[in-house]
């Protein structure tokens, strides 16, 4: 065999494997070169913004939580600060899941251009609930006056029930995931 030959070979064997993705940094340009699906391709890159704005926002949240109660010693405080990271995990997990789960499924198996696409669109819908928990959730001093019959049902809500929409949402995503895979 020649060195010529060998080295089709090499590439040849090279060109069979799935190209790795490396992790969570590597699954969303993977995800996009990866799928055939253009609203895929659009969730992506909102996807990854949303991940990163939510962790920053979280993140200076917890060093202001931190610098407010860094003198008490645990019990109450320390619960809250570790549920504050919870609550940070809810709302990235469910808008970083389709990347992974797309990246994966094409690096596995042939994926459908149909389940990339339900996948973004229930991702969509995730990121709608986002806003619905936070019109439903908004204190009533920063609620404005507004003629929206919507917004205003939204407005009547108890502060509780912000975290409905988000939950059904992110079963959506589970479902659908479920269902098409």
């Amino acid at each position: 065999m020649t060195d010529a030959t060998a080295e089709q070979s090499v590439t040849a064997d090279a060109d069979d494997k799935p190209e790795p993705y490396n992790g969570l940094p590597g699954a969303f340009p993977y995800a996009f070169r990866a799928t055939d699906s253009l609203l895929f391709k659009a969730y992506v890159p909102v996807a990854l913004l949303l991940s990163v704005a939510i962790t920053l926002v979280f993140s200076f949240g917890l060093i202001t939580q931190l610098a407010e109660t860094g003198s008490v010693r645990g019990g109450t405080f320390t619960f809250s600060r570790s549920f504050f990271l919870f609550v940070g995990l809810l709302l990235v997990a469910p808008l970083l899941a389709p990347v992974l789960s797309v990246a994966r499924r094409h690096r596995r198996t042939a994926s459908s251009v149909a389940y990339d696409r339900a996948l973004a669109l229930s991702a969509f819908l995730f990121i709608g609930s986002i806003y619905l928990a936070l019109l439903t959730s908004a204190p009533a001093e920063l609620r404005e006056p507004t003629q929206s019959a919507v917004v205003g049902f939204f407005y009547s809500l108890p502060p509780i029930a912000g975290v409905v929409p988000p939950m059904l949402a992110t079963l959506g995503i589970y479902l659908t995931h479920r269902l098409l895979k």
